[in-house]
C-alpha cells in the first residue's frame, strides 16, 4: 500500500529549466566596505521567465522577489509559481506554488517551501505540503520526514504520510513514515458485468 506507481506522475524537472535565467546577467556591487557576502549579487522584482519549445509555449515561471547569491551558486524566489503547457501550449498540464524556493544553480537541485502545492493534470494528481525538495541528478523528489504530505484525486484517493520519496524515472512514489487515507482502484470485473448488462438489455 506504500508504493503505487501512475504514468507521467511528478514531472517536476521544468522548474530547474528556471536557473537559465540565471545566467543571462551578474551584478557587482564593488563597495569594497566588507559587506559583499550580506548582499545579493542580483535582486529582481515581479519576474516572468517564458520558456519556448518547438514554436510553441512550454513553460512559464514568475516571483515576486528574487535574488542571486553567486558566492554560495544559489538563487532565493518569493511567491513563485510555475506552470507546464501541453496542446502546443494551450493548455496547462502541471501547475504549482510555493512561498519561496532555493535553487541551488551547480547542481539544479531545489527546494520549495511553504504552502506547496502541485497539481498533475493529466495524472489527477494534487500533492499538498510544507516543503518539497527535488534533486536533479537522481530525478528525486523529496518530502521531509518531519512535514505530512498530501496527495489526492478527484475518484476519492488520498494518502497522508511523511518522508515521501517520488522517482520521476520508475514513475512511482513512497512514504517511509506513517502512512494514513483511501487509494480507490477500478474493478475490472465489475466494469465487464456493467458492460454485459447493458449489451443484453440492448438485445431484449
Amino acid at each position: 500500500m506504500n508504493n503505487r506507481h501512475f504514468s507521467g506522475v511528478l514531472s517536476l524537472s521544468l522548474v530547474i529549466s528556471l536557473a537559465a535565467l540565471l545566467t543571462a546577467c551578474t551584478f557587482d556591487y564593488g563597495t569594497g566596505d566588507g559587506l559583499d557576502d550580506m548582499r545579493p549579487d542580483i535582486v529582481m522584482e515581479n519576474i516572468e521567465y517564458v520558456r519556448i519549445r518547438g514554436g510553441d509555449l512550454f513553460a512559464r515561471f514568475q516571483a515576486e522577489y528574487a535574488e542571486r547569491w553567486e558566492r554560495t551558486q544559489t538563487m532565493n524566489l518569493r511567491e513563485f509559481a510555475f506552470e507546464q503547457m501541453e496542446d502546443r501550449g494551450e493548455t496547462v498540464n502541471v501547475e504549482g506554488s510555493a512561498s519561496s524556493a532555493r535553487v541551488f544553480l551547480e547542481s539544479g537541485d531545489m527546494i520549495l517551501s511553504g504552502g506547496v502545492i502541485i497539481n498533475i493534470d493529466s495524472e489527477d494528481i494534487t500533492i499538498n505540503t510544507n516543503e518539497l525538495e527535488w534533486r536533479d541528478e537522481d530525478k528525486f523528489l523529496i518530502g521531509s520526514s518531519e512535514e505530512e504530505v498530501e496527495i489526492t484525486r478527484s475518484d476519492g484517493t488520498q494518502f497522508t504520510g511523511r518522508g515521501l520519496s517520488a522517482s520521476i524515472r520508475s514513475r512511482s512514489w513512497t512514504f517511509s513514515g506513517e502512512v494514513s487515507g483511501t487509494y480507490v482502484e477500478e474493478d475490472e470485473d465489475d466494469e465487464l458485468v456493467d458492460s454485459a448488462s447493458h449489451e443484453a438489455e440492448e438485445e431484449e
